[in-house]
């Protein structure tokens, strides 16, 4: 890093640091490199070959997201690494429901002054979770903005590409009257409904996060509420492979009352059972400690459902059998049935 004076630097940007976190993290980034990235670390655009990676002639599905105010949370533990895990993993979840695989990655990190330690956590945990998921980091930007962001402070975001085959796209149309519901469980909050769970720890006095609250049974706070946004491409690629699945809702922000209604078909409606889905402690103990009313608990956060599949009567047995066979805890908890794009909880 340069002694030399600069206007520059005094000015609250620091250009040498920010090569030297992304510099340092360069082996962390080729690591996500498969068949169908071109180039290196360092160009101003990142390449791609859809051929190469197996997708020629398939639609490209793209989505981009953040981790909202989690990351405040991550700061306050000291370790920014999980929150990149969550970037990819919410990021290819959104695409996943649409029947997609995904291709490859971008980033973006701003923070109010360059901390090449924090970015080189991020970039670590993105890059485990893009190898997780098959997927490349071939490029991104690492934004030092003083004034917009107060010192201490970062945020991250990412884009995401995939493909699907023209004939195995997901988008709700198969869902009919009388599809079985079968939840997948989640790893916690995943990325949403940190603004809340944070006003009711603040309420609380701001606990420590190392603290283990007799309600999280062995769990500090800090491990149950950084618990990494669960990416599910492992178990249900295989449903998409075999054509069972008719749709599927990745249940973020909104919870099941607004993220199912996105994909079903303007006649039809669900029930769901709550009763029998196991969910994380960190939910009732928010629950109770804020004193949220049901129906705000189900909108604000994903009360341990992570993702939703619609199966047809006939494929049903196949479906739980396959997801069983990886280890996943699948609950039948409901079934299509007609009516307004409405979410009944029963």
């Amino acid at each position: 890093m340069s002694d030399k004076p600069s206007a520059y630097r005094d000015a609250g940007v620091d250009i040498d640091a920010k090569y030297q976190a992304v510099q340092g993290s360069g082996e962390a980034i080729r690591s996500t490199y498969g068949p169908g990235v071109l180039g290196d670390v360092g160009l101003f655009g990142g390449l791609f070959d859809p051929k190469a990676a197996g997708a020629e002639g398939e639609l490209l599905v793209a989505s981009n997201d953040g981790v909202g105010t989690k990351v405040m949370l991550a700061q306050r533990s000291g370790d920014l690494s999980s929150v990149g895990e969550d970037l990819v993993n919410h990021c290819v979840d959104d695409i996943l429901v649409q029947g997609a695989r995904p291709l490859f990655f971008l980033d973006y990190i701003a923070m109010a002054k360059m901390r090449p330690e924090s970015v080189q956590q991020i970039i670590s945990g993105l890059a485990k979770a893009c190898r997780e998921n098959g997927c490349a980091l071939i490029g991104g930007e690492t934004a030092e903005m003083p004034g917009v962001y107060r010192d201490g402070e970062v945020d991250i975001a990412g884009t995401i590409v995939g493909a699907v085959a023209r004939d195995r796209v997901l988008d709700g149309k198969r869902i009919t009257r009388g599809d079985h519901i079968i939840a997948l469980p989640s790893s916690g909050l995943h990325t949403n409904g940190f603004s809340l769970a944070r006003k009711i720890l603040a309420d609380a006095g701001d606990p420590d996060l190392g603290s283990c609250p007799e309600e999280l049974q062995g769990q500090s706070l800090a491990q149950a509420l950084l618990a990494v946004h669960r990416s599910y491409l492992q178990p249900i690629m295989p449903l998409l492979d075999k054509n069972l699945l008719n749709g599927m809702a990745h249940i973020t922000g909104g919870g099941l009352l607004d993220n199912i209604p996105r994909i079903l078909p303007a006649e039809l409606s669900v029930e769901i059972r709550t009763g029998g889905m196991p969910r994380p402690p960190i939910f009732d103990y928010l629950v109770s400690r804020g004193g949220i009313a049901a129906e705000e608990a189900y909108r604000v956060f994903n009360m341990g459902f992570g993702m939703v599949l619609f199966v047809a009567g006939n494929k049903l047995t196949a479906v739980l059998e396959s997801l069983e066979s990886r280890g996943e805890l699948a609950q039948e908890v409901g079934q299509v049935i007609s009516g307004a794009r409405e979410v009944r909880l029963i």
